[in-house]
């Protein structure tokens, strides 16, 4: 049983986020004209230096220094603020003969790897609600920024504790922001303004009746004046546990941004996402964790394992025969199913991959929820 527990979030001004940002704005841009393309970009950001590197194979191109400065010109930067250096070459033959086969419509894994999806009842987009909180404080922050707030800077931090001690009363603990700001501000001004105008109004759309005091930390370091790449470095794919469920559940250890559909640590993650949601959806369970293992160049998944936490009825074998029976895991028909070849990746390099009801993400359908009550009713008695 959970007691406090806290998931993180960042925003779009956050270092590693706009690695995130440039190197999957490239992928749609890549996309756009070339959906066949093969595409895995990995951007550094270190004081006011972008460095883009990584491999593509593709028929077409793109400026992917222009693509970086459209990402940076919109979080508040000027052309003055940083040198781009872009070192992109050919993906190597290797890897490209191991995922494509030419002899059939069938692709192979584009690596070896472990993949998690996650699903819970607990909120109506089937998300976590701590790293549901944490994201919407976050974009809430930047929405007031993008309005015309002057003393708020892009780059920021959430964090959000639920006590879950006692389960028929889950209540707010503590809620931490850290924000970039503009100099000759007044701190404790700032703080109460972010309280107004950020916490309070964010707490209220998951607890509307909420009538207790809980902690809140805003920059409580003092004064956070020097952000982004100029006061950290930033790597593509260093929030991964952001980027999905906030530490409630596993993680495979591999990244999403700047990779193509053909890499199953992407798309095997997103198919596993949606697999999780139908099935909690369905009834068959109030939480589920699916694990997915693939071999680079196979076209099925190695090994499926399944854990429900005791909030089901059915076993895991029933469960995975389900699964087996209603979703086809091959990189191929992952692909198909979710309609991987669209540019549709630069919107989720911010505010997390999954539980996006501003995006109609393909993986967050639950469109197989009729398909998994039809076979699982076999195993009713």
């Amino acid at each position: 049983m959970k007691g406090l527990f806290t998931s993180e979030s960042v925003g779009k001004g956050h270092p590693d986020k706009i690695c995130d940002q440039i190197a999957d704005k490239i992928l749609d841009a890549i996309l756009v004209q070339d959906a066949d393309a093969r595409v895995a970009i990995e951007v550094m950001a270190t004081n006011r230096l972008i460095v883009i590197g990584g491999e593509l194979t593709t028929s077409t191109y793109v400026d992917v220094v222009q693509l970086a400065w459209e990402v940076l010109l919109d979080l508040g930067y000027t052309e003055n603020d940083f040198s781009i250096l872009s070192n992109v070459h050919a993906q190597s033959p290797d890897i490209s003969q191991a995922v494509d086969k030419i002899d059939s419509q069938e692709i192979g894994a584009g690596d070896q790897g472990i993949m998690f999806g996650y699903a819970t009842n607990e909120t109506d987009s089937f998300m976590p609600l701590p790293i549901m909180i944490a994201h919407d404080l976050v974009r809430t922050c930047e929405e007031l920024r993008i309005s015309g707030d002057k003393d708020i800077k892009s780059d920021m931090k959430s964090q959000v504790t639920i006590d879950y001690r006692d389960v028929n009363n889950i209540k707010i603990h503590t809620v931490v922001m850290s924000i970039q700001h503009s100099d000759n501000i007044n701190l404790d001004q700032f703080r109460s303004k972010i309280i107004e105008k950020v916490i309070q109004p964010t707490i209220k759309k998951y607890f509307p009746n909420i009538n207790y005091e809980y902690i809140i930390h805003i920059n409580p370091s003092g004064k956070f004046l020097i952000g982004g790449p100029i006061g950290d470095t930033g790597l593509t794919g260093r929030k991964i546990i952001i980027d999905t469920y906030g530490g409630a559940a596993r993680h495979g250890g591999g990244a999403f941004s700047g990779k193509d559909y053909t890499k199953v640590d992407r798309s095997a993650a997103y198919a596993a996402r949606w697999i999780a949601k139908n099935l909690v959806a369905a009834g068959i369970a109030k939480e589920v964790e699916i694990q997915l293992s693939y071999a680079i160049g196979l076209t099925k998944p190695i090994s499926i394992d399944i854990e429900t936490f005791g909030s089901s009825s059915f076993t895991d074998e029933q469960i995975i025969e389900v699964i087996n029976n209603v979703f086809d895991l091959s990189p191929s028909s992952i692909i198909r199913d979710l309609d991987l070849k669209k540019p549709i990746y630069y919107q989720t390099s911010f505010y997390g991959h999954f539980g996006r009801k501003d995006l109609n993400l393909p993986w967050e359908q639950i469109n197989k929820v009729e398909e998994i009550k039809k076979y699982i009713s076999k195993f009713q008695k």
